[in-house]
């Protein structure tokens, strides 16, 4: 009898508990809908149709599933662009993978890498234009425009990330004859990965374009002293010696 009664408590124990986790359940659902009614109601101009937040949390409830479903599919094809893109950058598709990474960026726009390798494919494509068109210089430059300002947006977004930085080193020394901007983006990526022998090389050629001469002297040093590569030396030894010629004569 004992056993029964101890059962049989432990039964309602159950069910007042699990009549518990529903009611949260009910509530934390019920606390998401007027949430999100509240939000669209904020954003509503003033003047436009009339909104009401209970009128809102009916249809949300109403067609919930379906937009629950309809996110899934955003990500998941969000996804696929992105991986179709990164696929066509890989085998030097660069304009193709232009119009991937977009349509990746439709779905998620604040995507560091993604914004990254936008970045990577437009300067590629900026480096490549041969003025087929008719109009190279105006392409290359909305290539190049393109591949600033997704870099950028990256760093804005993440700004401990790295590769941009490297990526606007290279884009403002070597294509936009900008070096003095480029050198904060090749400092901090020195501070984020200080061991990066081609953030030294861009850092060093932007320190020589700026006639900072004895700060490029010092990179190559650094170069020549933790490289094994005797061609990697060898070039950073050519051109200290380079820069030195043009200091001393």
């Amino acid at each position: 009898m004992r056993k029964f009664k101890e059962v049989v408590l432990a039964i309602l124990v159950l069910s007042i508990i699990g009549s518990g986790m529903v009611w949260i359940y009910r509530y934390q659902k019920d606390k998401v809908r007027a949430n999100l009614a509240q939000r669209i109601v904020d954003l509503s101009p003033r003047g436009g149709p009339p909104e009401t937040i209970e009128g809102l949390k009916t249809a949300i409830a109403a067609y919930e599933a379906q937009i629950e479903q309809n996110v899934k599919d955003g990500v998941q094809t969000g996804i696929y662009w992105k991986i179709l893109a990164i696929r066509l950058a890989d085998r030097g598709m660069h304009r193709d993978a232009l119009d991937a990474f977009e349509r990746a960026l439709q779905f998620k726009g604040d995507d560091p890498t993604l914004l990254y390798l936008t970045g990577e494919s437009a300067s590629a494509a900026a480096a490549s234009t041969l003025g087929f068109s008719g109009n190279s210089d105006a392409e290359k430059q909305r290539y190049l425009n393109l591949a600033e300002s997704a870099y950028l947006r990256s760093i804005q977004l993440d700004a401990t990330y790295a590769k941009p930085r490297l990526g606007l080193g290279v884009l403002y020394t070597f294509e936009m004859n900008r070096p003095a901007a480029a050198i904060p983006h090749l400092e901090r990526f020195r501070e984020l990965i200080p061991k990066d022998l081609k953030g030294m090389f861009v850092l060093a050629r932007a320190y020589y374009m700026t006639e900072n001469y004895d700060r490029a002297i010092e990179l190559y040093d650094l170069i020549i002293s933790q490289s094994k590569d005797p061609k990697v030396r060898a070039e950073a030894q050519n051109n200290k010696e380079i820069i030195r010629n043009l200091m001393y004569g």
